[in-house]
């Protein structure tokens, strides 16, 4: 029987507990009560992008990632004696995983967090919050997850900065290696690493960001030749006084018209954006999509099925595997993989599929006997069939033996069957007695 939520909660043991008294106390501002930190426009549990990483290039880029690897289904699975998946386990690891991760997050917010962090950080850490007993204890069951940013490294342990939901903000906590995952971006190379595609492309946009900045700036930038030499104070003074005339002028008019002496020249420092930027800007993003397996397409929407197959393969495969594979290396015992549980991640192979073709695909799927009808009603988002065969694997092109339809129509007839050939008096009863059958 499940535990209630109550005694989950007064048997919890949490990450944060061990520093309760220090954390909580009124003097530090962090009793719910007191804390006065609550905005109105963001969520502070919210990942937020490092310095630079939140142009929009690079931000549509995580999210597009984070999307396609959260719309993956991840479950905490056991598997039959060929290492099969066989069935869902439904414990507080797959709640986590597909329903609610915290207090704050369901389980695709969840995912979507850890890949944001991951591309954005490098190296993350998913940290159990709350569970049945202390993981230093061996087995335990979890109840509510975070994503984490590692501060510091230690031989054994890493100090991670982590959202406490009782007080509203984030704290830097020691944590055990074995009692986290530690998931590291598989393409740290080409995303975190100092001199990498995308750190030099961030580079290039903060540059561009800021010419824009000045050009944008309202500012004219020119140089007034007056005609007569600056070099004296009155003449400065003077020369003071006529920058001050021009810019009431320019202030004053309407359209940003002014006058000047026909003794006077203006020369204009307003340049063009650099065109040699501009190219490089393309350049590395193009760089940059390649290396990832993205195209424009990709982040349009409008991809076909040979570039979406190419990026699924490049870029959100490999993250769904390292966190799946860095899950399963801290999260089941030694114990729980002998008993055949792992972790597992399902793709749907028809959501990209044109409805015109959803009728031919079934049809080569159970004729193939690959799924039965009522598991690709399923799949369609229809409810199952009641007809017994919508659950059977067989081909509905194939015609049925008059034996089958026999026995269909007569469910006694194999017992029937079975009775003694010399054709003694033998009841129905007695021989499915003989047997350990039910009539």
């Amino acid at each position: 029987m499940a535990e209630s939520v109550v005694t989950r909660l007064k048997s919890a043991w949490n990450v944060f507990r061990k520093n309760e008294q220090e954390d909580l106390t009124p003097q530090n501002g962090d009793r719910y009560y007191e804390y006065g930190m609550v905005s109105s426009y963001a969520r502070p549990d919210r990942i937020r992008l490092t310095r630079g990483n939140d142009q929009s290039i690079i931000n549509s880029v995580y999210n597009r990632i984070a999307m396609d690897v959260a719309s993956l289904t991840i479950n905490h699975v056991r598997l039959d004696e060929n290492n099969r998946f066989k069935e869902v386990i439904d414990d507080g690891l797959n709640r986590c995983l597909n329903l609610s991760a915290n207090i704050d997050q369901t389980g695709r917010a969840f995912v979507q967090d850890i890949v944001m962090s991951l591309l954005d950080e490098g190296c993350i850490a998913v940290v159990p919050v709350e569970t049945n007993r202390d993981p230093v204890s061996g087995s335990y069951d979890i109840y509510s997850m975070r994503v984490g940013k590692i501060t510091s490294w230690f031989p054994d342990r890493v100090k991670v900065e982590l959202y406490d939901e009782r007080v509203g903000r984030h704290k830097e906590i020691t944590v055990k290696k074995q009692d986290c995952a530690i998931i590291e971006n598989p393409m740290y190379s080409v995303m975190n690493e100092p001199n990498s595609t995308l750190r030099r492309l961030i580079r290039k946009l903060n540059i561009l960001d800021a010419v824009d900045e000045q050009t944008a700036s309202g500012k004219f930038n020119m140089i007034i030749q007056l005609p007569y030499a600056v070099r004296g104070i009155k003449r400065r003074e003077e020369a003071r006084e006529r920058q001050k005339e021009m810019e009431k002028q320019l202030n004053g008019s309407k359209y940003g018209v002014a006058y000047i002496d026909s003794a006077e020249k203006v020369t204009q420092l307003n340049r063009p954006l650099d065109n040699n930027l501009l190219s490089q800007v393309e350049y590395l993003t193009n760089m940059l999509y390649g290396q990832l397996g993205i195209t424009q397409n990709i982040m349009t929407g409008t991809a076909n099925e040979q570039e979406t197959l190419n990026y699924t393969n490049r870029a959100v495969e490999p993250i769904v595997s390292a966190i799946v594979d860095e899950f399963k290396r801290k999260f089941l015992t030694p114990t729980a993989i002998t008993q055949k549980q792992s972790i597992m991640f399902f793709r749907d192979p028809f959501k990209l599929v044109p409805i015109d073709n959803i009728a031919e695909i079934a049809d080569k799927f159970t004729r193939n006997e690959i799924m039965t009808k009522n598991e690709f009603r399923q799949v369609i988002g229809m409810k199952p069939s009641d007809d017994p065969r919508a659950d059977e694997l067989r081909n509905s092109n194939i015609s049925e033996s008059n034996e089958e339809i026999k026995n269909r129509l007569d469910p006694n007839e194999e017992i029937k069957n079975r009775l003694d050939p010399e054709g003694a008096e033998q009841t129905v009863e007695e021989v499915t007695s003989q047997n350990g059958e039910e009539v």
